[in-house]
């Protein structure tokens, strides 16, 4: 019998995902997979390679916070958008086989890379290599800008919506009813704490909102999958769908659970810079976005490495939000989870510890 979801883990690994569409993208310490459900019910997986930053900011306390989440959400565009091809992907006709009906999903093992230099798929039984794709001449420059330039305007598109976006409205709600007028500081904190509220309903909303679509709702279902995978890792557990399917698709070493430390933060930091002008408002706040991300990275890496009650109140609303964004999976999807999460297992064992 698998262990309850309450139980004890006995280790945290640092090992993490990404849902796409119809998959999970894994990042092991040493290698990242992407786990896709093709139409034809076969599994794809592919090895997504990516150098680590060479930046001394990538170790600095603080400082890494933001390098790494550019880093992530890069590789984390590219394996969206590999996602979506797959699904776009028309099967191979070939001659009829006279086969026995497959009962497992079969991984299809290739190799991206999400730099500059192009890697040669690696030889093995299991690769099936495409004619279409390598007779196309390679667009390295191109494909590489693609993908910075996605990332960044993912970024700016969730500044604008989830940081300037409120300071425009509480400012606008200043002029119409002023907000702490004569109290200065306090006046000033209480202005933040509204932009804060409006913040978090923006965020809260949106997700809301898109989780009724039924692809985002599939997304979310995997997402759950990822959870409940890494918490079977994480109790020792053969990965199994029997031994997964208990777990809780909630996890507290969630992605979700940095962006509310992020908007926590932000309320803080934000305070301290005063309230001014619309526009020196909105330069302020982009000017601060780095080090609201780093300090809340060092936040959240604090909370993953202890247990106690400080760390779990830390975690407490990114589990609440976690019952809109990560669902319970079907069995079809734990198998993605497992291609995915078996790829970025290292081979040395503790090297994924948190």
């Amino acid at each position: 019998m698998a262990k309850e979801e309450t139980g004890q883990a006995t280790k945290r690994t640092a090992i993490g995902g990404q849902a796409v569409l119809e998959g999970l993208m894994m990042m092991g310490p040493d290698k990242i997979a992407l786990a896709v459900r093709l139409p034809d019910g076969s599994i794809s997986l592919e090895y997504l390679s990516a150098d680590k930053p060479a930046s001394r900011a990538a170790a600095v306390p603080v400082l890494r916070g933001g390098v790494r989440l550019f880093r992530q959400l890069v590789i984390g565009v590219k394996a969206l958008l590999r996602s979506a091809d797959l699904m776009e992907e028309e099967p191979e006709t070939e001659e009829p086989e006279t086969e026995e009906p497959q009962t497992e999903p079969i991984p299809v093992e290739t190799e991206l890379d999400v730099t500059d230099e192009a890697e040669p798929l690696a030889d093995s039984a299991d690769v099936v290599p495409s004619d279409e794709k390598a007779s196309k001449p390679p667009k390295k420059d191109s494909g590489s800008a693609m993908l910075y330039a996605s990332a960044a305007l993912g970024i700016l598109l969730g500044v604008g919506l989830f940081i300037l976006l409120p300071n425009l409205i509480t400012g606008l709600l200043n002029r119409v009813l002023p907000i702490g007028e004569g109290y200065g500081f306090g006046g000033t904190v209480l202005k933040n704490l509204i932009e804060g509220a409006f913040r978090i309903l923006l965020f809260v909303g949106y997700v809301a909102l898109t989780s009724r679509q039924k692809d985002i709702r599939r997304v979310w279902m995997y997402h759950g999958a990822e959870h409940k995978t890494i918490a079977c890792y994480e109790h020792d557990l053969p990965l199994t769908v029997e031994n997964i399917r208990p777990f809780s698709p909630r996890h507290p070493r969630c992605g979700t659970s940095s962006l509310f430390v992020v908007m926590l933060i932000s309320i803080l930091l934000f305070a301290f810079a005063g309230w001014h002008s619309a526009i020196i408002n909105l330069l302020i706040r982009l000017a601060l976005v780095p080090l609201v991300a780093g300090i809340a990275y060092e936040i959240i890496r604090w909370a993953g490495r202890h247990d106690n009650a400080l760390s779990r109140l830390v975690s407490l609303p990114g589990l609440a939000m976690q019952r809109l964004t990560a669902k319970e999976p079907d069995d079809d999807m734990i198998e993605v989870a497992i291609e995915a999460m078996k790829a970025v297992i290292p081979e040395q064992s503790g090297r994924d510890e948190w």
